[in-house]
């Protein structure tokens, strides 16, 4: 058996050995309700393990006057304070001599609202493990893919060994409605000479990954008593007609004729979902306004502006043609995600050797995913001139009830990372300071 082939399997028992304190390093931060606003506690705790680590910790604000002018840079989705919500990273610089190359492994500490409580089966901020899995808001999206790469630098750690090469390991907000915690990180100078987002994408391969833009849509009527409905303008209604109008815009771009090659083979890449529609003041009162929060998708290399365009004339069309509308005002607004779309080169030697090392330990090569979502890949592969992809854990229902992450997955995908960045980064003996 060759040196590597020991080392190897050194590594993937540490990281076996450590199956235990990672379910419990999981569970300990679905624990934490860290939705948009409220990240600072589950913050703390990645701190914690970081300065565990022996990593020199930097926690990084979101300035958005900062950030605005910058290629990337999504308009807050919220109007939130600030204040604690901090990016953490944990940086690794080797004592010994530097020979191998960089890495940054990067997840989002922020989840989604989990929806109407009552229709999950346990508590979605109470963990619970059942067959092989852990059932929790963000144990899948992603707190999983954190849990991986921590539990990855500690089994080289255990070993006497550390990488040879700069690691950052980051812990960001905001992914799930800007990306400006990931931008931050980027415009406060961290780079390297490749990026990992452990996503819960069942351990395939990004390729490519989806534009994401969302935007409102304010829509007034003509207030009316319902005795006489015709006198008003129903704005909700209203709203619903436009809707559709802009439904059929992205099922346009969906076109196989107009498809990009890394959805050739997809049955419905893009997509169009209303999220969220508030407005009306009584339910005897025709509706005056109405706002719509909507979310679309297009390929990469479209132009956000001509997206924005495309929006826009799609609804002022519709006021103009549909006598349905008369009398109706509407507008867009620009507000979270506007996220252009990415292309990763399968082919560059960071792609090449994560497939390799996920088929010595899977037993497999893995699949290349094209993903419909988009994730903070886009940084560093678009404005940071960095190479990057998504290779995560198998998850259920992300974004939906009784989300769930299988364990099994999240340690096999802690294995490929330490793997990956003894590989990628070589490794050291590494100088110990502790008695």
């Amino acid at each position: 058996m060759s040196t590597a082939s020991v080392a190897s399997e050194r590594i993937a028992a540490a990281v076996a050995g450590l199956t235990d304190s990672a379910t419990e390093r999981l569970a300990a931060l679905v624990r934490h309700d860290s939705r948009l606003g409220h990240e600072a506690s589950a913050q703390t705790l990645v701190q914690a393990w970081f300065i565990a680590l022996g990593l020199g910790v930097t926690r990084v604000p979101i300035r958005i006057e900062e950030l605005r002018g910058r290629p990337g840079f999504s308009p807050p989705a919220a109007e939130l304070s600030l204040a604690g919500r901090d990016n953490v990273i944990g940086t690794h610089r080797p004592a010994g001599p530097v020979r191998g190359r960089s890495l940054i492994l990067n997840g989002h500490i922020d989840v989604v609202p989990p929806g109407p409580q009552d229709l999950w089966t346990t508590p979605p901020f109470v963990p619970v493990v059942r067959d092989g899995r852990m059932y929790g808001r963000g144990a899948g999206d992603m707190k999983a893919g954190i849990v991986a790469f921590v539990t990855a630098f500690e089994a080289l750690r255990r070993l006497g060994l550390e990488p040879a090469a700069p690691v950052y390991l980051q812990s960001v907000v905001e992914e799930e409605c800007t990306g400006n915690g990931a931008l931050a990180c980027l415009a406060a100078g961290y780079a390297a000479d490749a990026a990992i987002i452990p996503e819960p994408f069942a351990q395939t391969l990004m390729v490519a990954q989806v534009g994401v833009m969302w935007a409102r849509l304010v829509v007034s009527g003509r207030p009316a008593h319902v005795l006489d409905t015709g006198a008003g303008v129903n704005a909700v209604d209203a709203a619903y007609r436009l809707c559709e109008r802009l439904r059929s815009l992205v099922e346009s771009w969906n076109d196989p004729a107009a498809r990009h090659p890394a959805w050739a083979d997809h049955p419905h890449p893009l997509n169009f979902n209303l999220g969220r529609i508030e407005g009306g003041d009584w339910a005897s009162t025709v509706p005056s306004r109405v706002t719509v929060d909507l979310r679309v998708g297009f390929f990469p290399g479209a132009d956000l502006a001509d997206i924005r365009a495309a929006l826009e004339r799609t609804v002022a069309e519709a006021l103009a043609a549909d006598p349905q509308l008369a009398g109706v005002r509407a507008g867009l607004e620009w507000h979270g995600f506007q996220a252009e779309g990415a292309e990763m080169d399968a082919a560059h030697p960071m792609m090449t050797l994560l497939a390799g090392i996920h088929e010595r330990v899977a037993g497999a090569p893995p699949a290349h995913l094209a993903s419909t979502a988009t994730t903070d890949a886009r940084f560093f592969q678009l404005y940071g001139d960095i190479p990057a992809t998504c290779y995560g854990p198998e998850a259920d229902a992300i974004h939906g009830i009784d989300e769930s992450v299988s364990l099994d997955s999240m340690m096999q995908v802690a294995t490929v990372l330490a793997l990956f960045m003894a590989e990628w980064c070589g490794v050291n003996e590494r100088v110990r300071s502790e008695p």
